[in-house]
């Protein structure tokens, strides 16, 4: 099988979209590590709760971007036809 040319470039786009989509387990394991932690200090500390969430909202928005980004590269590489 001799696969050259555009069809080349269009498996080798799959391929790397699918790699890109791997980014998206990271921030998945990280924000429910984070809201585990979270729930387990209001558990300790129901005072401060109102600062604890805002702390983990903000640290999750910022872990979600690898995410996004990721799956930015992914649909670029499987929509956007770069011969044509």
């Amino acid at each position: 099988m001799n696969i050259s040319g555009q069809d080349l470039i269009l498996a080798c786009s799959a391929i790397g979209a699918g790699l890109a989509v791997i980014a998206g387990v990271g921030p998945g394991i990280g924000q429910g590590i984070a809201a585990g932690h979270a729930a387990a200090a209001v558990g300790r500390n129901p005072g401060a709760q109102g600062k604890i969430m805002s702390t983990m909202l903000l640290g999750q928005a910022v872990a979600e971007t690898t995410g996004l980004y990721g799956l930015l590269i992914a649909m670029l590489l499987l929509f956007v036809r770069p011969l044509g």
